[in-house]
């Protein structure tokens, strides 16, 4: 592997104590772009089985990353209160990597669970975008300093940690 496509998959692990910096936004800022900043975040998961179809044990690990080189800012557009805006988009990815290791828990499969874990990831990359774009448009794109005030309470109080 090559030093660039190393460079490609850095990522950086949700972490209740570790905040992003205007230093881990490190992606080119597209031409022309208005937007100030832009948080690429996600959740991964991995899976393993064992046993037999009756007494089968499944094994999750999910996790929500953020991906520097998708990132990025325009610093003359940007402060700490923008920092923050930001800050919540990867909060939010990882409320619903959440709320998605609560249903793998809750569910029961069957020997078909390879698509049915990723049918429950495809729910809640659905639903994380949805709300993603509710907070943006509430929020206007962090302008509205109310809003963004009580989106920050709001997920504060729904992540679990």
């Amino acid at each position: 592997m090559g030093i660039g496509r190393a460079q490609e998959y850095e990522t950086i692990a949700w972490s209740p104590v570790r905040k992003l910096v205007w230093e881990d936004f490190k992606g080119e800022v597209p031409e022309n772009n208005r937007a100030a900043a832009v948080t690429a975040s996600g959740i991964t998961y991995q899976f393993s089985t064992q046993g037999t179809k009756v007494g089968m044990e499944i094994d999750f690990k999910v996790t929500t990353l953020f991906y520097p080189n998708k990132s990025w800012y325009q610093p003359h557009l940007c402060d700490a209160f923008i920092l923050g805006h930001e800050q919540l988009h990867f909060d939010i990815s990882e409320l619903y990597a959440q709320k998605m290791r609560e249903r793998l828990e809750a569910a029961d499969f069957t020997h078909n669970v390879k698509a049915e874990v990723k049918s429950i990831y495809r729910e809640i990359l659905e639903e994380l975008d949805a709300y993603q774009d509710l907070y943006d448009i509430q929020t206007n794109f962090s302008r509205d300093s109310v809003q963004q005030s009580l989106w920050e309470n709001k997920v504060r109080e729904e992540l679990k940690n």
